[in-house]
């Protein structure tokens, strides 16, 4: 089986399900929504699929048929919702897609749906938790490396932890280390460092960028961003999720 489930014919499909090996898909979620003036509205998009792309060879050396499903880029996504180019849906619609694409793997013969997200609009964790939980009561097990819980968070940058990280450093060194053809690099340079939290601004009750202190739509430290520093957390990310999909498979 190919690594883009989409590019494969659906032999491809049937014979992986006939494998004898256990099969996974890993769903990217992400949203189209504004990161700052030197990040394209699909950085978590990318993030997420890159994240996807770099488990696969973790996921084979552990014995699985893993492809990368066509990724959702269209999360809530309200809190950006007031900059041009930002598409947002209702947390019911992307649940019920997500219930409607997992039951159909199920009814496939798939082992496990992992769910690959660096999306944190709080609106679509919470979205993702309950469906993950629907999903798995449905009877198929359900991956998802929730790197807004504690414990993940803690293997990330200093700056996701601080929650200063919507196109900031953290972001802008994953797509440098991803897409480096879509930065803004003179643009990222001359942005001012804004070490506004929106995690606390969130829990305030910030209902957006703007009030939340992102009158750019960015947070952070976008101009300390590397390929190098991109590169590692991409290790830690893939890894996560491999070890989730594990976890899962292994119920």
């Amino acid at each position: 089986m190919k690594p883009a489930f989409a590019e494969n014919a659906w032999t491809a499909v049937r014979d992986a399900l006939q494998s004898g090996k256990k099969a996974v898909a890993i769903l990217p979620c992400g949203a189209t929504e504004a990161h700052g003036p030197h990040l394209p509205l699909n950085t978590d998009v990318i993030i997420s699929e890159t994240m996807a792309a770099r488990a696969l060879p973790l996921l084979e050396q552990r014995g699985y048929a893993a492809a990368i499903l066509p990724a959702l880029a269209y999360m809530p996504a309200e809190y950006a919702q007031a900059f041009p180019g930002t598409v947002t849906v209702s947390t019911a619609t992307a649940k019920a897609l997500m219930l409607d694409i997992a039951m159909s793997l199920k009814a496939q013969g798939f082992a496990c749906l992992a769910l690959a997200n660096s999306h944190f609009d709080p609106a679509n964790v919470a979205m993702l938790r309950e469906a993950a939980e629907d999903i798995r009561a449905r009877g198929l097990p359900v991956a998802f490396p929730d790197f807004t819980r504690r414990k993940l968070a803690q293997t990330l940058t200093e700056e996701f932890q601080s929650g200063a990280c919507h196109a900031g450093q953290y972001e802008t060194s994953l797509i440098m280390a991803a897409r480096p053809d879509l930065v803004d690099e003179t643009g990222r340079l001359k942005l001012r460092d804004n070490p506004a939290s929106l995690t606390d601004a969130f829990a305030k009750g910030a209902r957006s960028f703007a009030e939340a202190g992102g009158p750019d739509a960015y947070f952070g430290f976008p101009r300390n961003a590397s390929a190098a520093e991109g590169d590692e957390s991409f290790k830690v990310m893939a890894s996560a999720l491999a070890d989730t999909i594990a976890e899962a498979a292994s119920n």
